[in-house]
């Protein structure tokens, strides 16, 4: 029912998780993370709790193998369900359990996990891996956006298209993105539309913002004014 990508930058220590499904609102239910500790994706007949609870195993210091074999043997739905995690360390680790729908799979590799199930085939875990791994010189959200497009570009979810979700952590307890297409009939394109529009108007205010050890923020007199146009003015300067 779902493809997913769940990574960590080697360079800054950010995970996060990319996903796309033809059901509405992906990222409300399938996206969990924490700054430093890494991310989970929980999929085919998804278990939030799964994310919910493995986000804080891994706070108390398990590692991905660690956590998923934990959360898998307590789970007595385990054979219908997909589960990706990527810790701190950049360790990854995948489940997909024997029931989950046709076609399924997963591919792991440094500091990534794929998954998929409900696929067209084998091609989209795939070229998501050729895309993942070809792009290591990019920021984490460009790469996590252009592995769901070369999921999607060879068949991606068989039933068709409806949400996409980019959820990501660097070091606050708040997100460092959390963009969501929750109903639209090209989500993952969609998706990187929004994710430019952040890119350029959304992050560099969060660049600012207040943060554990600095209770005021940042300062940047061109990011406030900017900020303070109107979206269509900020478009036409981006």
């Amino acid at each position: 029912m779902t493809f997913s990508i769940v990574a960590r930058c080697p360079r800054t220590g950010m995970t996060g998780v990319a996903v796309s499904t033809a059901v509405p609102a992906v990222g409300a239910i399938c996206a969990f993370g924490a700054p430093g500790v890494g991310s989970i994706a929980t999929q085919s007949w998804a278990n939030p709790y799964l994310g919910i609870d493995g986000v804080e195993l891994l706070r108390q210091g398990l590692s991905a193998a660690e956590v998923l074999e934990k959360l898998i043997s307590e789970d007595p739905g385990r054979e219908m369900r997909q589960l990706g995690i990527v810790d701190g360390q950049g360790e990854a680790a995948v489940h997909s359990g024997g029931g989950c729908t046709s076609w399924f799979g997963d591919i792991t590799g440094p500091g990534y996990t794929i998954q998929g199930n409900m696929l067209t085939g084998g091609d989209t875990l795939e070229a998501m891996k050729d895309s993942f791994e070809s792009t290591v010189d990019a920021e984490l959200p460009e790469r996590l956006v252009s592995a769901l497009e070369a999921g999607q570009a060879v068949g991606g979810d068989k039933r068709g298209r409806q949400s996409a979700a980019m959820k990501m952590y660097a070091r606050e307890e708040y997100p460092y993105l959390d963009l969501r297409v929750d109903e639209h009939p090209e989500p993952v394109a969609e998706l990187r539309r929004v994710y430019e529009v952040a890119r350029k108007q959304l992050l560099p205010f969060i660049a600012m913002m207040p943060t554990r050890h600095d209770p005021i923020g940042g300062h940047d007199p061109e990011v406030e004014q900017f900020i303070l146009l109107s979206p269509q003015e900020r478009a036409r300067r981006s």
